[in-house]
């Protein structure tokens, strides 16, 4: 007897041997049912080497305990002890599978199908599955024997006596042997059909691939034709019903459960189509209609079950449009959709935990190897297999991935289904999520041979694999196709010149002659500055593949690269900073814009990084300030002074048009960014307080160099409109008034003078031609417009406003904040116009007429002619002067009572009207989620074509660009142009509910 506090040291040897619960396997090991054996140390040690030594024995004493009578259980202890293998596999598989456990407990005998294994036995095939289902006379005797024949293929996996591959194949060929005993009981139910018609099952998917996975879906399509001298349309009736019923045979839940799920949604049309077709009316499909995914489907395509003859005529017939596919005109742009919708519906709760969808997971092996058999296969027949890892092999003898690069994705791909199966074979049921539960992950690392911290050791050998997938996705592409330019590793067979232009094209390179060009002068020859090139390209080429133009990435990636690679920080930055090389792919593939601005001062590259160069965050107003003024006073003279100021400008707006490239595409280090108005907001705060800097700069040294350090009169520049809205886009002009007050004692003429000269010279050196972009400074908001003096003395404003001034001056006035200049008149002039922009009592009658008078001129005047009026962000229905013209019409009403409306801001503004009750919460979310996409089309089309404009591109590779930017992935420019119509017609009605009511 064991004394108080000590345990036993069958405890302690239930411990040493795995058991997570000694105390409850004590009490299992005392049961009657063992009495014969509880104290047999063979026993013992092949419990502890199951995936889940306590579920094992639970599981054995079940089986036992459901034994007939006494004599049956001696003889399955007996046996049990005597024979090795039994031993091996009936614990393994009670260890492994509570599923095949609760199966083992209903059907008694069933252990004695794992006692001895002939030679032929340890690599069985269809015929030998088909002898096991052979006695099914119904659909639970099928289930029954289904499942018999599936514990032998669990016990030789769970005993390493066949492998991953070798599984995934077994599997297929049980799934073939059910389908032809499930048809041969649909047959043989409805005689007359099968008298009518040939049926053929062509296995998809994992199936067809000979790849198939414990519980899954089978995908099938059913090909079917009329017998000779059968009526056509009755014999597909026919054929629709035995199909009807084979998928009910093998889907519907009996007393022994389902076997799986049949899935013919893989058909022309899905499920939306007939569930049969005639090989005629498949071939038709597929020529007509077929999308890319179809022919990727089809790689896999087998015919298993039905008439053999029929099957191959199907397969013979679509086979040659497999190959066809890259040919297709939409192959690129559905290409880059199929990459995409990898992860784009997983859950998010759920990316981390995927095995098959998630990043680095199975899918990413697969869908790369299908990828390059689909552009590769046309001229190698050795690539026309439809199982991943054979398909990977041969990519890897005829060069078109590399030797290494695809024994480490066998590898891993391997690890990561054997974690499936494992995780499936459990209780049966068909997931891909990685447990969190400690206790399931112990027994899936024990079931992988991880017998030493399971847990851990199976994280950190999952992450290991998933991170090896992750990173050679991209390198498989992309590898071969330096190693065909670069004349690397002799001796290694290489992608032929053919090839590689075949697999430009596949990924999106309108010009792939001009881009092989690109990689061999970046990525030729034995220098260091090669060799890292080689090492960055591989995940560059797939990051300037993933945007709309991947041609203008890499030539810009070049020029760069020659501009910048005799430096010695530029290579180790993208190498070394993990932001740093996707910023820059992405930047230099997303349009014209910023890769101009970059040309012209490449070591702005700089910014792109992680480190201590500034980064993207943008820089407030002051800092910028103080930067400009400490380039003027260093400059000689107000030429170099502006050219030094521009140069700060040029250098801020890539910063700028950067951060927001990389906020509105994302990174795998950001996301994209969710609040779309954040993003407009920063970039309109960003450029105003670029430009006020810039003003501020530019007076300075006209000043500086025409009267020393004081100009004979106060100057100050008030922003108007965008710019004094703190929303001004890359493209936009700086809307401005001048205001002076000359000097105690100076001459007002003198001071009108030297104002004049300051507005004329700023305007003059802001716009000389230079590398550059120019600041073009707009002046036509001013009193009397363009007929009106340039500059005026504050009492003259004073003067015209009192006696003069014009309902839209007024309105104009909305906008009107200090940027540069004298502060405290600029405060005075903000002072003297409060009244006007925010009058005591709002507005009249009839000046609320002459508002709308002077917008529908607008409207019907100023839009270009031919413009799509539906499609244009600033004065279409709906588009960015809707919204501010209705905003700004309450600002007039209401700005003297309401404090919130004293804003330049046109977002705020319309946020402190639906505080205050003027306007709903739901007409205000409908007018900013407007004015925000009007203001990002803007900036979009800026960003792709370098230059401003209202409306969408119609070259489509800039329309693409644009959606892009605007978050609609390849081929989804139609989805982009109506969710603007749609958003802007939601908006336009409120206007007219607001505005003109």
């Amino acid at each position: 007897m064991t004394a108080p506090g000590r345990r036993s040291s069958t405890f302690t040897r239930l411990l040493r041997h795995g058991f997570t619960d000694p105390s409850a396997a004590e009490r299992l090991l005392d049961a009657v049912e063992l009495a014969a054996v509880r104290d047999d140390p063979v026993l013992l040690e092949a419990l502890g080497a199951t995936a889940d030594p306590d579920l094992a024995l639970h599981g054995l004493v079940r089986l036992l305990e459901a034994q007939p009578d006494p004599t049956a259980r001696r003889e399955l202890l007996d046996t049990l002890i005597a024979a090795k293998p039994l031993r091996d596999r009936l614990l393994g598989v009670l260890g492994a599978s509570e599923a095949l456990a609760d199966h083992l407990a209903r059907h008694v005998g069933d252990w004695r199908a794992l006692v001895t294994y002939e030679p032929r036995d340890l690599h069985r095939g269809v015929e030998d599955f088909e002898r096991g289902l052979a006695e099914a006379d119904d659909p639970v005797s099928l289930r029954v024997a289904y499942r018999r024949c599936l514990l032998s293929i669990a016990a030789r996996d769970v005993c390493g006596t066949i492998d991953v591959a070798e599984t995934a194949a077994e599997l297929a060929d049980l799934a073939t042997a059910t389908l032809r005993a499930a048809l041969a009981l649909a047959e043989a139910a409805a005689p007359e059909d099968a008298a009518l018609c040939r049926l053929a099952v062509i296995a998809m998917g994992k199936c067809g691939g000979h790849e198939l996975n414990y519980v899954s879906d089978v995908d099938v399509i059913f090909v079917g034709e009329a017998v000779e001298g059968a009526d056509e349309p009755r014999a597909l009736r026919a054929a629709t019903a035995l199909a009807s019923h084979l998928m009910r045979i093998c889907s519907e839940t009996t007393v022994e459960g389902s076997i799986w799920p049949v899935d013919a949604n893989l058909r022309p049309e899905g499920r939306n189509g007939p569930l049969v077709r005639t090989l005629s009316s498949h071939l038709a499909y597929y020529q007509r209609w077929a999308k890319t995914w179809e022919f990727q489907a089809l790689l896999k395509a087998r015919p298993v079950a039905g008439d053999p003859g029929l099957g191959a005529e199907y397969v013979a017939a679509l086979q040659p449009l497999v190959w066809q596919a890259a040919d297709r005109e939409n192959f690129v742009p559905d290409v880059q959709k199929m990459r995409r919708r990898v992860v784009e519906n997983i859950p998010a709760a759920e990316v981390d935990r995927q095995l098959k969808l998630g990043p680095g997971g199975l899918r990413d092996v697969e869908f790369a190897v299908q990828l390059l058999q689909l552009v590769h296969g046309r001229a190698d027949t050795s690539l026309h297999s439809g199982t991943t890892l054979d398909a990977l092999e041969a990519l890897a003898a005829g060069g078109y991935v590399g030797r290494a690069d695809a024994a480490q994705l066998d590898e891993a791909y391997r690890f990561l289904r054997s974690m499936e199966h494992r995780i499936q074979l459990h209780r049966l049921r068909r997931t891909h999520l990685v447990p969190e539960d400690e206790a399931d992950l112990r027994r899936l690392g024990r079931s992988l041979g991880l017998r030493t911290d399971p847990v851990a050791g199976l994280l950190r050998a999952w992450k290991r694999h998933a991170s090896v997938v992750r990173r050679l996705h991209e390198k498989l592409f992309y590898r071969p196709l330096l190693d065909a330019v670069a004349q690397l590793a002799p001796g290694e067979a290489r992608l032929s010149a053919e090839a590689a232009r075949e697999r430009m094209v596949a990924l999106g390179y309108a010009d792939p002659a001009a881009a092989l060009r690109h990689l061999e002068a970046l990525a030729s020859g034995v220098t260091r500055k090669a060799a890292i090139q080689r090492t960055l390209l591989p995940v560059l080429l797939g990051w300037f593949a993933d945007s709309a133009d991947p041609d203008a990435g890499l030539l810009n990636f070049r020029k760069v690269s020659d501009a910048l690679g005799k430096t010695p920080w530029y290579l180790r930055l993208l190498r070394d900073e993990g932001a740093a090389a996707e910023n820059l792919a992405r930047v230099l593939s997303a349009g014209r814009l910023a890769p101009d601005l970059l040309m012209r001062a490449p070591e702005a590259v700089a910014l792109l990084g992680d480190g201590n160069a500034g980064g993207l965050a943008p820089r407030g107003r002051a800092q910028l300030e103080q930067e400009t003024l400490a380039a003027v006073r260093r400059a000689d003279g107000a030429v170099q002074a502006v050219a030094a100021v521009r140069g700060v400008r040029r250098r801020e707006l890539f910063r700028t048009a950067a951060a927001d490239i990389v906020g509105s595409y994302g990174t795998e280090a950001q996301p994209v960014e969710a609040d779309q108005g954040a993003l407009v907001d920063r970039v309109g705060a960003a450029v105003s307080d670029l430009t006020a800097a810039t003003l501020a700069g530019t007076l300075r040294a006209v000043v500086r160099e025409g009267w020393g350090d004081t100009l004979p009169t106060r100057f100050a520049i008030i922003g108007m409109g965008r710019f004094g809205g703190h929303e001004l886009g890359y493209g936009s002009d700086a809307d401005v008034l001048f205001v002076h007050e000359p000097r105690d004692g100076a001459d007002e003429r003198e001071a009108a003078d030297a104002a004049n000269k300051v507005v004329s010279e700023m305007r003059r050196l802001l716009q000389v031609p230079s590398a550059d972009p120019p600041l073009l400074i707009d002046a036509d908001l001013r009193p009397e417009g363009k007929s009106g003096p340039l500059v005026r003395t504050l009492k003259s404003y004073e003067a015209y406003y009192r006696r003069w001034s014009l309902v839209w001056e007024r309105h104009a006035l909305l906008r009107a904040e200090f940027v540069a200049g004298d502060e405290d008149l600029g405060r005075r002039f903000i002072e003297l116009v409060d009244p006007l922009r925010y009058p005591a009592g709002g507005l009249d009658d009839d000046a609320v007429r002459e508002i709308r008078r002077l917008k529908a001129r607008m409207e019907s005047e100023r839009l270009p002619r031919g413009a799509d009026p539906k499609l244009h962000a600033k004065l279409g229905p709906g588009g960015l002067s809707d919204v501010e013209w209705t905003v700004q019409l309450m600002q007039l009403r209401h700005g003297h009572e309401e404090a919130g409306l004293r804003t330049t801001r046109t977002r705020a503004a319309l946020a402190a009207a639906c505080e205050a009750g003027l306007i709903s919460t739901e007409n205000a979310t409908t007018l900013d989620e407007a004015w925000v996409l009007a203001t990002r089309v803007r900036n979009a089309v800026m960003l792709v074509r370098g230059r401003a404009g209202d409306t969408f591109p119609t070259d489509p590779r800039e329309l693409a660009a644009v959606g892009r930017y605007l978050g609609h992935g390849p081929g989804h420019a139609g989805d982009m142009l109506d969710e603007y119509r749609r958003t802007a017609r939601r908006a336009r009605a409120v206007v007219d509910e607001l505005f003109y009511a």
